[in-house]
């Protein structure tokens, strides 16, 4: 099973627009963090979790061809915004994009999508099939099954997602106890720390770290990076054997 970091970057990605900071300024390209999304391979099967803005842009560099499946961990727009562009996959495949979300996230797709979801659709917009999911009840796609585990970021309930001994986490400041006894014994975790201050609604470096200590995975990756952690070359120095700052196009073994 491989993993593949499509974009490492938080809401703004990196660089920021106009921003005159040494991390936007960067000329090292682990720096360049496209909005926060990932791509899952088991066998033939692909997923993707979330399609932010960049996704177009996301599936063009990796030269994706088939895609099974999209996840959505929560409804926030760096993790929607490129749903749209799914009817790439519609027009080659000859078939429907198999959507997976909960009913959080479905009501939001159907208020900024709503083209999508009307009777009778104009032609060339996306045909997707929903299935919802809920927390902690296993679903399918493929041959990749994966379990949904409920983390908080600040008051909205975001998904995460366990598959054999990979787990994938954005979007969090707290994880209940429930999920983390659903998230211990693995081999790899990806979990989001955005910088290196404390902030209302995300991880940042000090409380990452904290759960990867706790939860103890063989390796874990941070994601969901804004400007203000630091250059990739600056954190890397910060972390323990284990655990390493991912970057944009980075494919690991999990």
């Amino acid at each position: 099973m491989k993993f593949t970091f499509l974009g490492t970057g938080t809401s703004q990605g990196v660089p920021v627009i106009a921003c005159p900071c040494h991390v936007c300024n960067s000329n090292d390209y682990r720096d360049k963090r496209l909005r926060t999304s990932g791509m899952l391979t088991d066998g033939e099967t692909t997923v993707v979790f979330d399609t932010g803005p960049d996704f177009r842009q996301q599936m063009l560099r990796e030269k994706v061809k088939v895609l099974d499946g999209v996840i959505f961990t929560h409804p926030h727009k760096d993790h929607t915004a490129g749903l749209d562009d799914v009817r790439a996959f519609n027009f080659l495949l000859e078939r429907e994009m198999d959507v997976y979300v909960n009913d959080i996230t479905l009501e939001s797709l159907k208020r900024e999508f709503a083209y999508i979801f009307e009777e009778n659709k104009y032609p060339g917009v996306p045909n997707i099939n929903v299935s919802e999911i809920k927390s902690f009840q296993k679903f399918s796609v493929g041959k990749i099954q994966l379990l949904p585990v409920e983390v908080m970021h600040h008051k909205m309930i975001v998904l995460g997602f366990r598959v054999k001994n990979f787990a994938y986490i954005t979007d969090a400041n707290f994880i209940p106890l429930d999920t983390m006894n659903h998230l211990m014994r693995l081999d790899v975790l990806v979990i989001n720390a955005l910088r290196i201050q404390k902030h209302i609604s995300h991880f940042n470096l000090e409380e990452a770290l904290g759960v990867i200590r706790e939860l103890n995975p063989r390796k874990a990756y941070l994601t969901h990076i804004s400007h203000l952690m630091g250059t990739q070359e600056e954190v890397s120095r910060l972390l323990p054997s284990n655990v390493e700052i991912a970057y944009d196009g980075l494919t690991i073994e999990c």
